[in-house]
């Protein structure tokens, strides 16, 4: 687009942000890279694991950094989440469950299509859930999913539920539904104990032979912290929190989750 060319010659913009259907992401993330921009694209980051490669490979080339609108990681409840589990304070990990719904289905028309959503709330919810899991448990292996449709676009209904299975040998479900109150939670199973993320700012982390522990944590802006983040790494203050070899292995397990949804379910390596 035109106005994204002049944004590219400017040598001014140091960086760009990218809010785009899906499907325009990776052309565009190309091209900023190839500019000297640094960028922060909305998520997913694209719609295959090749897409998502080709992605990373401009941005490594260039040397500019990528940021990735999963600011779901922001939440306070879930870096919490994200330090018991590094910490190994629930023993040896079994097993990980995340759902994220929200009512999405009256947002812009685009996301009706399939070719822009595949899997129906994944691309708008679900990945969400999906990159969190991702971020704890590692890479996934294999996925089955099913998707079912309630109602058709333009304010379609339906659900999109997934197992997966992790490299690790964790096991994990998934689940997001387009049109429900919000509602956020990832839960963590270990031998030891589980913690479970509920929304922003609840944990709840229950131990062996105690009581559960509620812990309420302040609130924040976390897409406000996720650009501070990408800020900082562009600045050269920190390094982005998000690595590119997660960004990829969320993208793969994401194209893997929506191929099995299209196939009635079969079991898909990623």
């Amino acid at each position: 687009p035109a106005t994204l060319n002049a944004v590219l010659g400017d040598p001014s913009v140091d960086a760009v942000v990218l809010a785009t259907p899906h499907s325009q992401h990776v052309e565009a993330v190309v091209a900023a890279a190839a500019a000297g921009k640094a960028v922060y694209c909305e998520k997913p980051l694209a719609l295959t694991r090749a897409e998502a490669e080709r992605a990373v490979a401009a941005c490594e080339r260039a040397g500019v950094v990528l940021a990735v609108g999963t600011d779901k990681r922001f939440f306070p409840a879930m870096q919490e989440l994200a330090r018991i589990v590094a910490a190994g304070e629930l023993g040896p990990l079994l097993h990980i469950e995340g759902h994220f719904s929200n009512e999405t289905y009256f947002v812009s028309h685009w996301r009706d299509r399939p070719e822009e959503s595949p899997a129906g709330g994944m691309t708008s919810t679900g990945i969400h859930a999906l990159d969190a899991m991702v971020r704890m448990a590692g890479p996934v292996h294999r996925v089955q999913a099913m998707l079912l449709s309630h109602q058709p676009p333009p304010d379609p209904l339906d659900t999109i539920s997934a197992l997966l299975e992790f490299r690790s040998g964790i096991s994990g479900a998934l689940c997001a539904i387009r049109t429900t109150p919000i509602f956020w939670r990832v839960h963590v199973f270990g031998k030891d104990g589980s913690a479970e993320a509920l929304g922003r700012t609840e944990l709840v982390v229950r131990r062996r032979g105690a009581r559960p522990e509620r812990v309420a944590l302040s609130g924040n802006d976390s897409v406000r912290a996720n650009l501070e983040a990408f800020a900082d790494a562009v600045s050269g203050a920190a390094p982005y929190p998000v690595s590119m070899s997660e960004m990829i292995d969320v993208v793969a397990a994401f194209e893997a989750i929506a191929n099995s949804a299209g196939t009635g379910g079969r079991s898909i390596e990623v």
